[in-house]
Formats: structure tokens, C-alpha cells, sequence
């Protein structure tokens, strides 16, 4: 047993760990997860990097920003982010059809090129707001469709036993890209001058994209959208490849048939994979609605806590809360994104698979609500006032902003996705994801487009804005207690007896079965695997 597995196995704690081959955690899954997740880098990068350069003087002046404590200010500048929200949302209800006809490699590789379009429209805009905001919401559509693809890929690649790491891997990366984005506004508003100083950062967007494209070339096609197209030689070869075992092994046997019976139950119970019977396999099947709703509701919930409000308008906070110039607040927004990096290592290592997803979302509920209490009622207590040094309690303030990005990384970022992509049932898994991301950025949107205009009428100094962002925070936790199941260790195609879609479906199978002795439509999947693949699939039929 390698280093690398010892090591593993003394961070994650489940039966899966203990149980499956130790071959599995060979390098492979992980470059393939790192890879994917360059699409997630795009998201923090090109999210993060736009609220510093709103504050940059020569971008106010080449487009017209005006006073940034005046509503008209806050109005457009609120445009010009939300801007990238509106395409993300669009381009996360694409991907689910796209995904599903042209697989996650292929669409991964798509959208990469979409982001790159995106980041040289805003970066030669110069002053101009129509291609600013044509940029903003072509590269949106891009970041959004990644926001889809790349999570369902990684969790259909990953070993049980760290599935909620690997898929969480997609949280880090976006909290580095933010990080990185955070850290070039600030090196820019020291050493560059006159355009450059916002044409630099919103041009190196496009590196992550860059990445993603180039890294997925290398990469396998997901083995479980391989078994939905009826490729089975293929699923069985790059599942024994991502695996490090021979196809021959036991493990990648019974990982196969788990494979190739949950979709067999799935078209008995709905038939062909059309848009309408999607729909209704939704929607009808009560396990299959409660995990629909389940993942639409903790999207809802993690945009409502409001972390992108900070993400993305951090240096128009820190001078709210008493930080004075352009580069204090740009400096301390850059700590913030260390923050958020260090501490979703630390959930991705000793939280996601141990802890488990349900006690990270409940306790960090309460953190995250009293850290926002607090800032709100220091800023209507005892408010900054300009000119004068920041009171301790003040700074105390300033280090709840870096509490809360600890506690939303321990919980409430890398969790939300974890569960939105690992829940569903294969065929529903596209389309779930697509929902849950498509929430996340309607409500990405609806916070950007809002927050600079509640920090300026929302109550004095914006005070109201974190107390609403509390009272959301505690009210996450009793949603968590009442609805959210854990699902560490579990595997993907045991998420329906975990749900319940198992009983409501039974009877109708069976009724299926008395009526069509066996041959029912299902069985197809069976036919065509046994065509493909007749020396492998015996233990299949």
C-alpha cells in the first residue's frame, strides 16, 4: 500500500475506505478531477475578479461609474456584474441537453472556448459598455454550462470513498481562482497605471479556460454517460483505467454491473431517455422530486447566505466597515480569498468524507448567521466614521468577513455541490445538476444585481443587508435538519433506497411484469450491452 493511501486512509473515515481496493486512489482520478475543475476556476476567477476592478480609478473614469457612493453609480455598477450572472444562467440550463448528447469531455472542451470569446470581448471594450457587458454575458454563458458539466463529470469519475472530496475539489478551485483574481486587482493597483491597470486582469481571465481545454484533451469520457450510450466496451475499458485495476477484477466487475442494473431499473421504469420522460421521471417519482427540490432549495440557500455578495463586492465592504484608499481593501480582499482557500482544504480533507456532508451544512447554519449578525449590528451601533481610525470593534468586524469565509467553506460551498451532483439517478443526473446550477446563478444574479444598492438604502452604512444575510443563515439550518439525509461513503447507484425511489418504483415494475413477461423495454439495456460486449456481459444477463 502506498504512502499516498496510509495517508488517505488516516483523513477519511467510512466503511468505503476501509473496504474497496487500494488501487483505486491512483493518480489518475485526481488529475482527472483537477483537470475538470479548471471549469470551476473560471467561475471564482471571473466572478472575484470584477468586483476590484469597479473600484479601480481608471476604469471609473473610461466608464463612466461616477461617485461609487451615489445610487447611479451603484445601479450600473451592479450591470456590469450581474451581467456574467444572467449568461450563466442561461448557459447552465444548455448544458444538461448538450451533456447528455455530446458527453462532459467534449462539452467541457466547448465551453472553454466560449469563456476565452468572452474574455477578449472584455478586454478590448476600452471604455465601451456594449461589448463589457456582450463579454461579460458570453463568457457567463460558458462559466454557467461549466457550473453543470464539471461537478457531474468529477462525481461520475470519482471512488465512493472520496467522492465529496474529489467533487468538492470544484469549491477549491473556485475559491483559488477568487483568490488569484483578488490578488491581481491588488498587484495591479500597485505597479500598473492608465488602462492597463483593468485591462490586465479582465484579459488573464481567460487562463483557467485556457487550462481546461488543453488538460481535457487528455482526459477520459465519463464511463457512466459511455454506459447511457450504449457504449459498453468503452465503459468497462476507461472504468478499469481511472480505476489502476484490470477489467477482470471484482471491484470493476461489480462497479460495472451496479452500472449496468441502475440503468436497466431506470428505462424499465420510464422508457426512452426523451426531454418529456425525463420530466416526468423528475417530477412524478416521489424520490426523484424530493431530490430535485432537495438540490434546487440548497442552491437557493447557499446564494441567500450571502457569500457572493462578499466575493464580489469585497473592497466596497472593507471600506464600509472603515478601510480607506484602493489598495487597503483590495490587500485585505486578498487575505479574505486565502481564507476561503485554507479552509475548504481542510473541510475537503477532514469534513466531506468523515464529518460527513449533513453536520458540516448544520453547524456552519448557526456560525455563518452570528458572524453576520454581528457585522450588521456593529455597523448600525457604532458605524465607521471617515477620517477617523477603525475601533476594536470594528476590527472585530473585520475579522467576522474572515470568519464567515472559513465557516461557508466548511460547509454551506463545497457541500451544496457535493449533494446537487451525487443525489440523482443517472439519467437525472445532467438534468439535476443543470437545475440546481441554474438556481445557483438566478440567485447569483438576483444578489449581485442587488447588494450595491442595499449597502446604500438598506439602512445606514447597509446594515439591514447582514442582518437579512443572518436571518437566511439560521433559518438554512432547520432545512438541513428536517430534509437533507447524510450520503458519505455511499455509492451513486445506491442513492435510490437512500431516497425511497426504490418503493414507489417496485409495484410499478411489477405490474409491468405481469402484464409483458419479461419482455419489457428495459431489457434492452441488457440486449445491446450483450451485443457489444457478449464475453463480458454474461454476468450482466
Amino acid at each position: 500500500m502506498s504512502l499516498s493511501v496510509r495517508v488517505l486512509r488516516k483523513i477519511v473515515r467510512n466503511e468505503a475506505m476501509a473496504a474497496d481496493p487500494p488501487e483505486i486512489y491512483g493518480w489518475r482520478v485526481y488529475l482527472l478531477a483537477c483537470s475538470a475543475c479548471f471549469g470551476a476556476m473560471s467561475f471564482g476567477w471571473d466572478s472575484s475578479v470584477i468586483g476590484g476592478v469597479i473600484v479601480l480609478p481608471p476604469f471609473i473614469d473610461d466608464f463612466g461609474l461616477g461617485d461609487p457612493k451615489s445610487k447611479a453609480s451603484a445601479n450600473l455598477s451592479g450591470n456590469i456584474v450581474s451581467t456574467l450572472q444572467a449568461g450563466c444562467f442561461l448557459g447552465a440550463l444548455l448544458a444538461s441537453p448538450l451533456t447528455d448528447r455530446f458527453g462532459r469531455k467534449w462539452c467541457l472542451i466547448g465551453v472553454s472556448l466560449v469563456v476565452t470569446i468572452g474574455v477578449i470581448m472584455q478586454a478590448v471594450a476600452l471604455g465601451n459598455l456594449g461589448p463589457l457587458y456582450a463579454g461579460r454575458f458570453i463568457a457567463g454563458v460558458g462559466v454557467g454550462a461549466a457550473s453543470t458539466i464539471n461537478p457531474i463529470y468529477v462525481s461520475e469519475n470519482a471512488p465512493r470513498a472520496i467522492r465529496g472530496l474529489l467533487t468538492g475539489l470544484y469549491q477549491l478551485f473556485i475559491v483559488t481562482g477568487g483568490m488569484i483574481a483578488f490578488w491581481i486587482n491588488y498587484a495591479v493597483s500597485l505597479h500598473f497605471t492608465g488602462k492597463a491597470m483593468y485591462i490586465f486582469p479582465l484579459a488573464i481571465q481567460a487562463l483557467p479556460a485556457v487550462l481546461l481545454c488543453v488538460c481535457m484533451l487528455l482526459c477520459q469520457e465519463s464511463p457512466r454517460w459511455l454506459a447511457r450510450a450504449d457504449r459498453w466496451e468503452d465503459t468497462k475499458r476507461v472504468l478499469a483505467r481511472i480505476r489502476n485495476l484490470p477489467p477482470t477484477h471484482p471491484y470493476i466487475e461489480d462497479e460495472f454491473q451496479e452500472i449496468v442494473d441502475q440503468l436497466e431499473h431506470e428505462r424499465r421504469l420510464i422508457g426512452d431517455a426523451s426531454f418529456w420522460n425525463l420530466q416526468k421521471e423528475m417530477w412524478t417519482i416521489p424520490g426523484n422530486r424530493k431530490r430535485a427540490l432537495i438540490s434546487i432549495t440548497l442552491m437557493v440557500c447557499q446564494q441567500m447566505t450571502g457569500t457572493n455578495a462578499i466575493n464580489t463586492y469585497a473592497p466596497t465592504i472593507f471600506k464600509n466597515l472603515g478601510l480607506t484608499g484602493t489598495s487597503t481593501p483590495l490587500f485585505s480582499t486578498g487575505i479574505y480569498g486565502i481564507v476561503k482557500v485554507i479552509s475548504c482544504i481542510c473541510f475537503l480533507l477532514f469534513m466531506a468524507d468523515s464529518l460527513g456532508r449533513r453536520r458540516s451544512l448544520l453547524w456552519t447554519s448557526i456560525a455563518q448567521g452570528l458572524v453576520m449578525f454581528y457585522i450588521g449590528l456593529y455597523v448600525r451601533i457604532k458605524p465607521p466614521i471617515e477620517g477617523e481610525s477603525v475601533p476594536p470593534a470594528g476590527y472585530f468586524a473585520l475579522v467576522c468577513i474572515f470568519l464567515f469565509a472559513a465557516f461557508f467553506q466548511f460547509g454551506w460551498g463545497p457541500a451544496c455541490w457535493i449533494l446537487a451532483s451525487e443525489i440523482p439517478t443517472a439519467r437525472l443526473r445532467s438534468l439535476n445538476v443543470a437545475l440546481a446550477a441554474a438556481t445557483q446563478w438566478l440567485f447569483n444574479f438576483v444578489v449581485a444585481r442587488s447588494v450595491p444598492e442595499m449597502l446604500v438604502t438598506v439602512g445606514e452604512h447597509g446594515y439591514g443587508t447582514y442582518l437579512i444575510f443572518g436571518c437566511f443563515c439560521f433559518s438554512m439550518f432547520f432545512f438541513v435538519w428536517f430534509f437533507i439525509p447524510e450520503t458519505k461513503g455511499i455509492s451513486l447507484e445506491a442513492m435510490d433506497r437512500l431516497f425511497g425511489v426504490t418503493d414507489s418504483s417496485e409495484k410499478v415494475l411489477a405490474d409491468e411484469d405481469n402484464h409483458n413477461e419479461g419482455n419489457t423495454g428495459g431489457q434492452d439495456t441488457k440486449k445491446t450491452a450483450e451485443k457489444g460486449q457478449s464475453t463480458q456481459i454474461e454476468t450482466v444477463a
